[in-house]
C-alpha cells in the first residue's frame, strides 16, 4: 500500500473516530476541552505508532494462539512509558486525561490496527499507519473539543472568546449530540467526495474549426 493511501485512510477514508467509530469512551468523555483532544491524540499516536512497529517486527515470531495477549503486553508497555513521561513533564495534561490515559491499553483503535494492519504488513507501512491513524483520531477529538468548549464554556484552548455559554454542551448529552453532528457532517462530506470521484467525465464540445473537421 502506498504512503499516500495510508495517510488518506488514517486521516479521512477510515478515520477511527468518525468512520470506524472506535475509541468512543475517550471521545465522549474528554472532548469538553480542545486541549484534551490534543493530549489524548498525541498519547494514542505515540502508543499506536510504537506498538505497530514492534508488532510488525515480530509478526512472524508471535504464535497466532497468543497473539492478542502479546499485543496487549506490547501496548501496555508503551502506555506505561507515556504515562511516566506525562506525569513527570506534563502533570496537568496527565491529570486532565485522568483514568482514560491508562485505559489506552484497551483502546479498540490500537488493538484493531495491530490485528488488522501491523500483523500483516512491513514495518514502514505499519509505522505510517500508526502515525496517520493517531493523527486522524487527534484531529477528530480536537475539533469536537473545540466545538464543545466554544459553545459550552465560551472559551477556545482556554482563552475567553465570548461572554455567554450553553451548559448543555459540557454535559454527557452534549457529548452525544456533538458526536452525532460530527459523524453526520463527516458522512455528508465523505459521500460528496466519493460521488464526485465516481461521476463520469462529460465530453466537451469542439471549440475550434480544426476539432470540428476532425470529428466530421
Amino acid at each position: 500500500m502506498k504512503a499516500k493511501d495510508i495517510a488518506l485512510n488514517g486521516l479521512f477514508r477510515q478515520n477511527p473516530t468518525l468512520k470506524l467509530v472506535l475509541g468512543t469512551c475517550p471521545t465522549l468523555a474528554l472532548t469538553t476541552l480542545a486541549m484534551n483532544g490534543i493530549g489524548m491524540g498525541l498519547a494514542v499516536t505515540f502508543v499506536l505508532t510504537c506498538s505497530n512497529i514492534i508488532i510488525s517486527l515480530l509478526r512472524n515470531v508471535i504464535p497466532s494462539k497468543v497473539r492478542i495477549p502479546a499485543y496487549i503486553l506490547i501496548i501496555a508497555t508503551f502506555v506505561t512509558v507515556i504515562r511516566m513521561v506525562l506525569n513527570k513533564f506534563l502533570p496537568d495534561i496527565a491529570a486532565s486525561l485522568g483514568t482514560y490515559l491508562p485505559l489506552i491499553v484497551v483502546n479498540c483503535i490500537i488493538l484493531g490496527r495491530a490485528e488488522a494492519f501491523a500483523s500483516k504488513n512491513p514495518v514502514l507501512a505499519s509505522c505510517l499507519d500508526g502515525i496517520f491513524m493517531g493523527l486522524g483520531f487527534m484531529a477528530a477529538l480536537t475539533l469536537m473539543g473545540a466545538f464543545r468548549e466554544f459553545f459550552g464554556s465560551g472559551t477556545l484552548f482556554g482563552l475567553k472568546v465570548m461572554d455567554f455559554s450553553i451548559g448543555f454542551f459540557v454535559q454527557p448529552a452534549g457529548a452525544l449530540f456533538t458526536y452525532a453532528v460530527f459523524i453526520a457532517l463527516y458522512s455528508l462530506i465523505f459521500m460528496a467526495v466519493t460521488n464526485r470521484k465516481k461521476a463520469p467525465k462529460t465530453q466537451t464540445a469542439p471549440t475550434t474549426e480544426k476539432e470540428v473537421n476532425g470529428n466530421a
